[in-house]
């Protein structure tokens, strides 16, 4: 199910034993394009520290009652390796994190979540990160971040990013929402993260691999739209680049 992240931030996080906060904001890694960690507002509740929720632990996404399951107790929130307040997530903490919780981890092989395609809850074996640990991981991204950077085709700036679509089932982020309306008032399309050229940062940029022409005779995007299947199949004709779901290995079950 495609979600979209702005309408996902204010949801509950409903552990077994009671509420734990509400999302906040998402960082995710760069490389594959996949959310890492949802962010939790706490409340008065762990206020001293940001606390991180790996897809690992979510379950159903309530659309109604706006939250989302957490497969955790509010002891195991407590108990996990402390992240302190604004600081970039170090491969330290990573390391500590996903030790606690006995995951396997997402930067141990090829795939989306590292040996597989797609979450598999197992016990992990081992968890080791190398040499320096202690640096802060520079693929790990916030989205509150990367909101409001330009997007620049290969013939001139053509809008601004303003959200992100997640696809719920892994996680990933299939589509950056792009609001173009200081050049066609009022018109949101989609733009695959796998059609980005380069991403500058000091300079607040995404760089994408699309004539402005292209990206102007997009379909259009609205919130209330139904992202299913036929229009995803629309967008990749007109852009003319593979579906995902093509390029993707198909999902293993672990036993």
């Amino acid at each position: 199910m495609l979600e979209r992240a702005g309408m996902l931030k204010g949801y509950t996080l409903n552990s077994r034993d009671g509420e734990i906060g509400r999302v906040k904001e998402f960082y995710f890694d760069d490389r594959h394009w996949t959310v890492r960690y949802l962010v939790a507002d706490t409340g008065s509740w762990l206020s001293e520290r940001q606390v991180l929720i790996s897809p690992y632990s979510l379950g159903a996404i309530d659309r109604d009652k706006h939250h989302i399951a957490v497969d955790l107790t509010r002891k195991q929130v407590e108990d996990s390796p402390p992240l302190g307040s604004d600081l970039p997530v170090s491969k330290q903490f990573q390391e500590a994190y996903y030790g606690h919780f006995g995951w396997p981890t997402y930067w141990s092989g090829p795939y989306m979540w590292g040996s597989y395609p797609q979450i598999v809850r197992e016990r992990a074996e081992q968890i080791t990160l190398g040499d320096n640990a202690g640096e802060w991981d520079p693929h790990l991204r916030s989205t509150q971040d990367v909101d409001g950077h330009h997007v620049e085709a290969i013939d001139g700036v053509i809008g601004h990013v303003e959200d992100f679509i997640i696809d719920s089932h892994t996680w990933a982020i299939r589509y950056l929402v792009v609001n173009t309306r200081n050049w066609w008032p009022g018109k949101k399309v989609l733009v695959s993260p796998k059609w980005i050229e380069s991403i500058v940062w000091n300079e607040s940029k995404v760089v994408v691999n699309l004539s402005r022409a292209t990206i102007k005779e997009a379909p259009e995007y609205s919130e209330g739209l139904l992202l299913d299947r036929e229009y995803e199949a629309q967008l990749h004709t007109h852009y003319d680049r593979p579906a995902y779901w093509m390029d993707e290995p198909a999902e293993v079950s672990v036993k």
